[in-house]
């Protein structure tokens, strides 16, 4: 057994690997830039603006490691730059990408980008006078539109527009005219010079420890998991807030689900074709099929609500009832643990029935099998009592399907019950993965799909361990 508990957790190692490195890619390229979800643009276009909102934007990439290498190592081509993440615009890098990919010589390609870099100063450093005021803010918007362009034709006209409203301009010193002139001989050097089939030759770039996963796996064994992009918080910070009633309510939940749905699912089997058996699977079937959101819903219509009935409180865990209470008359533990049971009665009905539906049809399932196996018989025949037959033979070699689900409920206790914490304003950790989508807070998802990744891992690593103790048949050492 030792053995190969130790075999399963060093199996994790890979599998943690793999799994965490899918995840981190889905955020790398997650939709959007979330630089500039987090910090404010300049208001103004003038120069001065525009290089302290390019300051804050570096300051703020370069905090977030996005000025380093996505991982260990790349497989790319030989025209591929491997330092290309280090330029912090992403639009400017698929740009850049894209031009290798038609041209394949970095050099000049990069020589291109520097030349536009300075031409964009240049034209934001102009002082323009009323009568050239509207070219020059047309010189502006196709500067920036240059850096999206990678098309041959459409860099020429773009090129084009500029030469002509650059014609427009007072520039007595001929400084928009002279590093406009230099942009096109550097474009130029980019097409004559094209080097395409190094796009054809196969390239390794080895970048070591420092890289962006290894960091944010390094820190995330160190529950160290980054910042929100919504409110700038640290993750762990949210997650210690959340938590807690996440755990709560999924472990109340859980405890009470093998409670009831056990014994029915004996009770079911055992009175297999009665009367009993029949209600029992009916009700069962029923509620297994009502969607918990609805149920959630009419309680708050009809229980929650002065227009029908209101026994109990709408949303909330009672934080603001016991705050209330405490002011007017004190502390009091029995007191605030009432208010706390009041407004979770609710939100544990709806994230318990459904799952003790079907736990109590898979108990009784797995029972009837085990009913019809001879050594069942044969303790009947010995003259055994009917309860020690069922519990102590039957019972025990049923269990096997109840906890290949424990191993698929273990994760529920980080996640929760998405719907269920919506519905009921319970500030847990489904309500914190429903605000993390609805605002693209991409580290506060994967933060979570990865932990509930590790906990399924650990779920079934106990549902293994488990088997051996339910089933001494069940062995895991090799038999010669």
């Amino acid at each position: 057994m030792f053995r190969y508990i130790l075999k399963r957790i060093l199996i994790f190692i890979p599998t943690l690997f793999i799994i965490s490195f899918v995840i981190f890619m889905l955020g790398v390229y997650a939709p959007g830039d979330p630089v500039a979800n987090m910090i404010s643009s300049p208001g103004e276009e003038s120069a001065t603006d525009r290089m302290a909102g390019e300051k804050e934007y570096i300051k703020k990439w370069k905090e977030l490691n996005m000025d380093l290498p996505v991982f260990y190592f790349t497989i790319s081509s030989l025209a591929d730059c491997d330092t290309l993440h280090k330029i912090y615009r992403k639009a400017h890098r698929e740009t850049l990408s894209a031009l290798t990919s038609e041209h394949g010589n970095w050099n000049q390609i990069s020589n291109y980008y520097e030349e536009l870099k300075k031409y964009e100063k240049k034209v934001l450093a102009f002082e323009a006078d009323s009568a050239s005021l509207k070219s020059w803010g047309r010189l502006r918007d196709y500067a920036a539109n240059l850096y999206l362009k990678s098309k041959p034709k459409d860099v020429d006209n773009n090129i084009k527009r500029l030469e002509k409203y650059t014609d427009k301009i007072n520039d007595s010193l001929n400084i928009l005219t002279t590093s406009l002139a230099q942009l096109k001989a550097s474009y130029d050097g980019v097409v004559s010079q094209s080097t395409s089939w190094k796009n054809y030759v196969p390239a390794i770039n080895w970048y070591g420890l420092k890289n962006r996963y290894h960091i944010w796996i390094t820190r995330f064994l160190q529950f160290d998991f980054g910042i929100s992009y919504q409110d700038k918080m640290p993750i762990a910070l949210k997650i210690k807030d959340n938590i807690f009633w996440t755990m709560l309510i999924s472990i109340i939940s859980i405890i009470l689900t093998y409670i009831f749905a056990i014994p029915l699912g004996v009770f079911s089997a055992v009175k297999k074709g009665t009367v009993a058996d029949n209600v029992t699977t009916t009700i069962l079937f029923m509620l297994y099929s009502l969607p918990s959101f609805w149920i959630a819903t009419l309680f708050l219509i009809f229980l929650c609500n002065p227009e029908y009935i209101q026994l109990f409180p709408t949303n909330g865990v009672g934080s603001e009832a016991i705050e209330r209470a405490t002011e007017l008359h004190g502390p009091s533990f029995f007191r605030d643990l009432g208010i706390r049971i009041h407004h979770l009665i609710l939100p544990l009905i709806c994230w318990t029935y459904g799952s003790l539906a079907f736990l109590s049809r898979q108990m009784r399932g797995g029972m009837l099998g085990v009913l019809k196996q001879d050594y069942i018989r044969t303790a009947r025949a010995k003259g055994l009592p009917e309860n020690k037959v069922i519990w102590k033979h039957g019972f025990r070699n049923s269990l096997l399907p109840i906890i290949t689900l424990f191993a698929n409920i273990f994760p529920l206790m980080i996640s929760g019950s998405v719907v269920i914490e919506v519905i009921f304003s319970i500030p847990g950790m489904g309500r914190m993965l429903v605000e993390g989508m609805t605002s693209q807070d991409f580290p506060v998802i994967f933060t979570i799909v990865m932990m509930v990744a590790i906990l399924t891992m650990i779920g079934y690593l106990i549902a293994d361990i488990l088997y051996a103790f339910v089933d001494p048949r069940i062995t895991y050492t090799n038999k010669k």
